[in-house]
Order: C-alpha cells, then sequence, then structure tokens
C-alpha cells in the first residue's frame, strides 16, 4: 500500500482543541472507531511548518480526507489546569475518522414526478374531448 502524506493545520483538524492540545510525536489515526482499523499515523514533522498535522495514509485516504469526505473524532487525557479558566490542556492519544453520510439528493422544484403525472393527465383529458 503506498502511503502518500498530507499536511492539515492544526487549527482546521482539532478546532474547538486547538488552544489546549499539546504537541504530538506520533499519534495513530483509526476508521470509524477508536478500536476500528488502524489507517496510519499522524505527526507534527513539518519542519518550519510547525502548526500542521501531516498525515500518514494511504493514498486514496489521503484523497478522501482533503476533500472532506471525513470528520475526525478525537481521544485524549487531561493533563493540568489552565490557570484562570476552567480549562484543562489535553493530549492527544489519537484521532478517528469518521465518514460523512451521504445526502439525499433534492428534487427539482419543477417537473417533479407529481407535476408531470398531472401534466400528462391533462393532455390525455383534452385529447379525449
Amino acid at each position: 500500500m503506498a502511503y502518500a502524506p498530507i499536511a492539515l493545520s492544526r487549527r482546521h483538524v482539532l478546532g474547538e482543541y486547538y488552544s489546549r492540545c499539546d504537541a504530538i510525536e506520533s499519534v495513530p489515526v483509526y476508521l470509524e472507531a477508536p478500536d476500528g482499523e488502524l489507517l496510519g499515523q499522524v505527526d507534527e514533522s513539518m519542519g518550519k511548518y510547525a502548526d500542521a498535522f501531516l498525515f500518514h495514509l494511504s493514498e486514496d485516504f489521503c484523497k478522501k480526507l482533503s476533500a472532506g469526505h471525513f470528520t475526525c473524532s478525537f481521544d485524549f487525557e487531561k493533563v493540568e489546569e489552565i490557570e484562570g479558566t476552567p480549562r484543562r490542556r489535553i493530549k492527544l492519544n489519537s484521532i478517528t475518522l469518521i465518514p460523512r453520510k451521504a445526502y439525499a439528493k433534492p428534487l427539482p422544484k419543477r417537473g417533479d414526478g407529481h407535476a408531470a403525472e398531472a401534466a400528462s393527465d391533462v393532455k390525455a383529458s383534452v385529447a379525449g374531448t
């Protein structure tokens, strides 16, 4: 399996946890559940781009991740209190990629099935007179 790393901003991945999350060395990435399929790992080995996560996943999963097909869930532990706030620093243990649900294709506003049937009924009644 070929690996194609992809870099994403820490703020984009972590969202509300960005300001509270400690730096990571290497964290496993799972599919759908923390005990699910191990897809690869994520680290912060970007050097001068230190505010980015580098995902080491298969090429297919990298494409899907970059296209927004997944949301991220986190397994973390609370490390220490932040002075002056009720929040605590956190240490990231793993990231879980959860596939987004496919949405139903919206029906057209005009020409849906009921309108088409009604139009054909009107044409049939006009042709019959």
